[in-house]
């Protein structure tokens, strides 16, 4: 068991985002954004949905969301994880789900135990509401987890545990099998578990939702429309779990979640009851960057310049570089020198790793791989100096 590391960074991750993009604006040089974790925004797609329900009138998925939430979006969610309505909470995205999961289910001086690797928005929201954070090891290079190492890392105090599937961020699946004796150390010891699932979808029927396993009623499940569909624009995302869970969520929500956008949720609704085309596009864009990535992949094996597996499905990739332990400043260093962005394992608790996103158009992908591999050359060769001793 560890306590959460203080930060080994001077800004948070959104923060390197918007600071790395503002550094490289005014360069001449093509940025390509590696760090991005989802398939692109897909315009036209979302263009034609807001043509079919409002060229001819306001479509009957217009609905407040005040109550209950978009009743038409709640039905489809319900139907899709094969619960009752009663069990689906809709919200402003799925860090909006867990920030209200936290603020309604932990009390100062409960714990959350943590994965880490994790996405640090996970402790952090956590933190943020008075919550202490501890950890457990997802290790290199498949990132599984081990219900007893999970299970050791418990204090009297834990009251959640906290993981995501696929994984965020190496992209690694976690199996039924291991959600589901999550779900009975939580019997144990009187908690809950809660998985992110942004991108389970991604590996299509082979993961199934926490919370439609039937395993346990303490495993939540946490989702949006943002990473399968790339539609962060919607901030549409839900909780789903036992009624006995959601019910204290769904009544924080209703005394101070009044942001949920009725005609974003009306958007969701139609997409999420008939989402054939946009999945179509998800994993058209993947099918053609999935053997770029392949191929680079097994090129840094060979030479030396990287470690660890590629994750049989979804959008992200972080592997280990060889021979550079500081990944903020070569990412730093790659931006200037090349224009291509890579999100260091640093802001996810894992120093040395990148996690690279490759769910874009194939020439472009093409090129910032590329562009990734002679700056590890380059850098490893000539360049060690940057390194801290």
């Amino acid at each position: 068991m560890a306590s959460r590391p203080d930060d080994q960074t001077s800004q948070s991750y959104a923060q390197w985002v918007r600071r790395s993009i503002i550094r490289n604006s005014n360069s001449r040089s093509l940025l390509v954004s590696l760090f991005e974790s989802s398939v692109p925004e897909p315009r036209d797609l979302l263009r034609d949905v807001l043509l079919e329900g409002f060229e001819a009138g306001m479509t009957s998925r217009y609905a407040s969301t005040f109550v209950k939430g978009n009743p038409y979006l709640v039905a489809a969610l319900a139907r899709d994880y094969g619960v009752r309505e009663e069990q689906v909470l809709t919200t402003t995205g799925a860090t909006g789900a867990l920030s209200l999961i936290y603020r309604a289910l932990l009390s100062p001086g409960d714990r959350v135990l943590v994965e880490n690797p994790s996405f640090e928005l996970f402790g952090n929201l956590a933190q943020a509401s008075g919550i202490a954070v501890d950890t457990f090891e997802r290790p290199a290079p498949r990132f599984a987890i081990d219900p007893g190492a999970v299970e050791a890392g418990l204090r009297p105090e834990t009251r959640m545990i906290v993981i995501s599937n696929l994984h965020n961020p190496s992209g690694m699946a976690v199996d039924d099998a291991t959600i589901a004796a999550l779900g009975e150390i939580a019997e144990r010891h009187d908690l809950l578990v809660v998985v992110d699932e942004v991108y389970a979808p991604y590996a299509g029927t082979r993961i199934r939702p926490a919370a439609s396993l039937d395993a346990s009623p303490r495993l939540v499940s946490v989702n949006s429309l943002t990473k399968i569909f790339g539609l962060s624009t919607l901030r549409c995302g839900w909780i789903v779990g036992d009624e006995s869970v959601v019910n204290p969520v769904r009544e924080l929500a209703q005394e101070v979640d009044f942001a949920i956008s009725n005609l974003a949720h009306a958007v969701s609704a139609l997409i999420v009851e008939h989402p054939a085309r946009f999945l179509d596009n998800t994993f058209s864009v993947l099918a053609k960057a999935r053997p770029i990535i392949e191929s680079y992949h097994a090129y840094w094996l060979a030479e030396g310049l990287a470690e660890g597996e590629l994750p049989e499905s979804g959008c992200i990739a972080f592997p280990r570089l060889v021979g550079i332990g500081d990944t903020e400043r070569f990412s730093g260093w790659l931006s200037d020198r090349c224009g291509v962005l890579v999100a260091p394992g640093e802001y996810f608790g894992a120093p040395g790793h990148v996690r690279l996103g490759f769910a874009m158009e194939p020439s472009r992908l093409d090129y910032g791989l590329q562009a990734l591999t002679d700056g590890l050359i380059t850098y490893r060769e000539h360049n060690k100096q940057l390194e801290t001793p």
